[in-house]
């Protein structure tokens, strides 16, 4: 994998256009009632870390991915995506350890995430990252289009 994985404001073009096109991913996948995105502008508030892959060659953008710290300790993973000529080359990954990592640092305990029913791939990256399936997280309703993980995280000493 040679992508550069750094933290960047979602208000850039680049950052527009990720979102966008993973919109458009989940709403032909899911009903729009179960589709619980952030917008760029609630991904700029404070709560919320965004990470953005790069190829180091072009500087093209090829995926995304944030950290929504909820209070009691838990971060919510949110808004991943890999653009289609990007995939298998182990972003989502690389993504998914940047956030572990920011997670850590900020002393959370677990990290949680809702996905889609049909998005087998997703599943892949999270399972691989050390995540378990579990029940409804946070305030998602439990629904059979949504696909909830959980990971405990060690606690700093």
């Amino acid at each position: 994998m040679s992508v550069r994985v750094g933290i960047e404001s979602p208000l850039t073009d680049d950052m527009r256009a990720l979102v966008g096109e993973l919109n458009a991913v989940l709403i032909e996948l899911t009903p729009p009632e179960f589709c619980f995105h952030m917008s760029v502008e609630e991904m700029a508030g404070p709560q919320t870390t965004v990470f953005v892959a790069r190829d180091p060659a072009s500087g093209e953008a090829l995926g995304c991915g944030a950290l929504l710290r909820h209070p009691g300790g838990v971060g919510e993973v949110k808004r991943m995506y890999t653009r289609p000529q990007a995939r298998g080359r182990g972003i989502g990954g690389a993504i998914l350890e940047r956030i572990e990592a920011s997670a850590l640092a900020d002393g959370l305990t677990e990290l949680v995430l809702e996905t889609g029913d049909r998005h087998p791939a997703a599943w892949r990256v999270y399972e691989r990252g050390g995540f378990g399936r579990c029940g409804p997280v946070l305030d998602y309703p439990d629904s059979s289009y949504s696909v909830f993980y959980r990971k405990a995280l060690p606690r700093r000493t």
